[in-house]
């Protein structure tokens, strides 16, 4: 359940008061720009309240647009908390690419890795909305896209694991059982961070997870 200390969707709702948008119903947002600013204002209003106590006329009040439009770009309530997820991670998905294509190797590939899936802070809002959207019951339909949203983080570390093994920068690991471990590792972590534990006032998790990673990866007689 990763976030991006690059650029989060969300910073932290938990500390600071809720934002009220005045609605301008003479110019209420259309197409893309309203799509884009009633998602923004879900994720922050899903990460405060969770999901037992959402309401449209919530997330219509943060973002400054009237029920009736938040109604009609979501339906359902759960619709809508699978369609706020695909729509956050496909945007951290295409920062974390644009990043991943700067990078001048694998190594730097997996250390941006690591810095989008781990929370940024106990107030990433992004996170906390992964946490809470799992946790509510779903259907089978609903699954399956959890699921895949679970996959496509676990896709995109293996292709970097796979790219620096082929370049012989990374040690012959077996790729699916790593991965598995690796994202188990992160996602402790990352509750870690969510909870708040002291361990991480004065250390890194990126630095403890990047070099945990590194140790394994690293090739046979590399010091």
């Amino acid at each position: 359940m990763p976030t991006s200390e690059t650029g989060p969707v969300g910073t932290g709702a938990a500390s600071r008061p809720a934002v009220r948008v005045p609605i301008d119903r003479k110019r209420q947002p259309s197409g893309d720009e309203a799509r884009e600013r009633a998602m923004r204002a879900a994720v922050s209003v899903i990460a405060e309240k969770g999901t037992a106590a959402l309401r449209m006329s919530d997330i219509a009040a943060r973002a400054g647009m009237s029920t009736g439009h938040i109604l009609y770009h979501f339906g359902k309530k759960d619709r809508l908390l699978l369609e706020v997820l695909a729509w956050s991670q496909a945007d951290l998905w295409a920062r974390f690419q644009r990043a991943a294509d700067q990078a001048a190797s694998p190594v730097e590939k997996l250390d941006l890795f690591v810095r989008f899936y781990l929370p940024r802070d106990q107030g990433d809002e992004r996170y906390a909305l992964w946490t809470k959207v799992l946790a509510h019951g779903h259907d089978e339909a609903g699954r399956r896209v959890l699921t895949e949203l679970l996959d496509g983080w676990d896709e995109r570390l293996e292709a970097i694991l796979r790219e620096g093994r082929d370049l012989g920068v990374f040690a012959d690991v077996d790729l699916p059982e790593f991965v598995i471990r690796a994202v188990a590792m992160l996602s402790g972590l990352s509750e870690d961070v969510m909870f708040g534990r002291s361990r991480w006032r004065h250390a890194s998790p990126h630095a403890f997870a990047l070099s945990a990673l590194e140790r394994e990866l690293r090739p046979e007689g590399r010091g």
